[in-house]
């Protein structure tokens, strides 16, 4: 029988590898339907998924601080529009390697806002992640892009919301909290759907202000349902995954999504990454595994 820190391990491989494919079926959606729409879409089913859970096991916490709940939810959207508009213009492996600076974040909003210590050793950490951030955008150069930017952008929202989770963990179910996340993320869209034919939005925000074109195709649809499924599994083992007892080295499992990524994004036509941002992806994830370890 497996111990239980090895299950853990086989738990966020298969969460990391789930992540990454969710990731290129993001990619392929966005052929056909905006960013935007596919975290309408997405959260849409989500939001189902979640009441029928609810429904069927009421929550015990009381709860009490709305405003944080909401915070959480709109946190949660503007990294998830983020995370998948960059999915869409910059390769699969890129976007998701920056979407992984949210522990640094994490960490930098601790400081400020729960008060917690920063180590030497977390200082540390922080310098080569985002050492390692600068090797992928590379600022320097011609290939810098505003892209990198909403991709960073993204991550600190995530951690953002992640902060918000620490505040609100103890007095709200986590079922309650994450519908408040994909809660937020139906209405938001749909908000931003309504006022885009009156808002004429300059380029860096246009992504945000889509035309809403319900799908045609079948394929579509089945691809929709399929992320929405195979994204309540990988939350499901993620879950399993942190249940386990040495949880730095689960957590240095979690970087594994960002190889997987490469690969999924090199089958769909994505450059392959040159050795500066190999060695960026090194950092950051170097970077990582020492902030994430007790």
């Amino acid at each position: 029988m497996l111990k239980k820190t090895d299950s853990g391990i086989l738990f966020m491989l298969g969460s990391a590898l789930i992540s990454a494919f969710n990731g290129a079926i993001t990619k392929i959606l966005s052929e056909d339907i905006s960013a935007l729409e596919i975290v309408f879409f997405r959260n849409l089913i989500g939001v189902f998924l979640i009441l029928y859970a609810l429904k069927h096991t009421p929550p015990k916490l009381t709860g009490g601080k709305i405003h944080l709940l909401f915070t959480r939810g709109l946190f949660g959207f503007m990294a998830m529009i983020l995370f998948f508009y960059t999915i869409t213009v910059i390769p699969l492996g890129e976007a998701i390697t920056l979407n992984k600076t949210s522990p640094f974040f994490v960490t930098i909003l601790a400081f400020f806002l729960l008060r917690e210590r920063l180590e030497v050793r977390t200082l540390f950490a922080l310098f080569i992640g985002f050492a390692g951030v600068v090797f992928i955008v590379k600022p320097f150069g011609l290939t810098f892009s505003y892209a990198h930017f909403l991709g960073i952008l993204g991550g600190f929202f995530a951690a953002a919301a992640y902060t918000t989770i620490k505040k609100i963990k103890d007095i709200y179910d986590s079922r309650v909290i994450v519908l408040s996340f994909v809660g937020i993320g139906t209405l938001m869209p749909a908000l931003l759907f309504l006022l885009a034919s009156f808002i004429s939005a300059p380029q860096a925000l246009a992504f945000l202000f889509p035309e809403f074109i319900l799908p045609e195709k079948m394929s579509v649809w089945l691809l929709i349902g399929l992320m929405a499924l195979i994204s309540t599994l990988s939350q499901w083992l993620l879950t399993k995954a942190y249940s386990a007892k040495n949880l730095s080295i689960v957590g240095v499992i979690s970087y594994t999504n960002i190889p997987f990524a490469i690969g999924f994004g090199t089958l769909l036509g994505d450059t392959f990454p040159d050795m500066m941002t190999f060695a960026g992806i090194g950092l950051i994830i170097f970077g990582g595994v020492l902030v994430s370890r007790k």
